[in-house]
């Protein structure tokens, strides 16, 4: 077994075998991974719509919805987080389906632990290299490490939940979320959507009023256009 290296990384697994699933969290914790299972399709896509992962292992033969129309769905909304296809499904029509199907990595059942810790590791080094830094207004938004810095060179502090709202909204900055779903992803203790509206106004009156726009009727985006 390799040093733990997980450092926090936070992984999804959607697995429907609950002994295999059980034996993944074990391993991924004991590697220093943050990791939650999800035991079907329909959880899996609950938790990767409504919470921030790093790397998603899933199977392909899940109840409610099967893996690769998990995936098919998570990638038409927007969702670029890293993905690996864990399966017993191994012919190489199987494979190529599954990477075309939008998986950055494909393995298949039974497998050497030490190779998933590395595909793991290798997507989520990806991950956190792709991240970059975004334009958020006048400033500049580091996604890794959540420093915001103004053209001046001046860093601007966040909270918790302001540099959480503007994370999600810099990660994909076309997309335009409901208010439904920021409370779903950043406020999931809370069933109101004014907190909404007061976090935007608290980003507004940090980073400028044209770091967050409005979509009249829909919701909230990452500037403007």
């Amino acid at each position: 077994m390799t040093e733990p290296a997980g450092d926090g990384t936070r992984v999804l697994v959607v697995e429907d075998d609950r002994p295999l699933g059980a034996l993944l969290l074990r391993m991924f914790a004991a590697q220093g991974y943050r990791a939650e299972l999800a035991p079907d399709g329909q959880r899996g896509l609950h938790l990767a719509l409504s919470r921030e992962y790093d790397v998603m292992v899933i199977d392909r033969g899940l109840p409610a919805i099967e893996g690769l129309d998990l995936l098919g769905r998570l990638r038409r909304s927007g969702m670029t987080t890293p993905a690996l296809i864990l399966t017993a499904l191994g012919t190489l029509a199987d494979r190529i389906g599954g990477l075309d199907g939008g998986a950055d990595d494909y393995l298949v059942k039974p497998f050497e632990v030490e190779e998933l810790l590395a595909r793991v590791r290798v997507l989520a080094r990806r991950r956190a290299q792709s991240a970059g830094v975004v334009p958020v207004g006048d400033a500049r938004f580091d996604l890794v490490t959540r420093a915001v810095t103004t053209p001046g060179g001046d860093a601007v502090t966040l909270s918790g939940r302001e540099s959480d709202l503007l994370r999600l909204l810099a990660q994909y900055p076309s997309r335009v979320f409901t208010r439904d779903e920021i409370v779903a992803r950043i406020f999931p203790e809370t069933a109101t959507d004014s907190l909404v509206d007061t976090y935007v106004h608290y980003l507004r009156r940090k980073l400028g009023a044209d770091v967050v726009r409005t979509v009249r009727g829909v919701g909230y985006r990452l500037g403007a256009l």
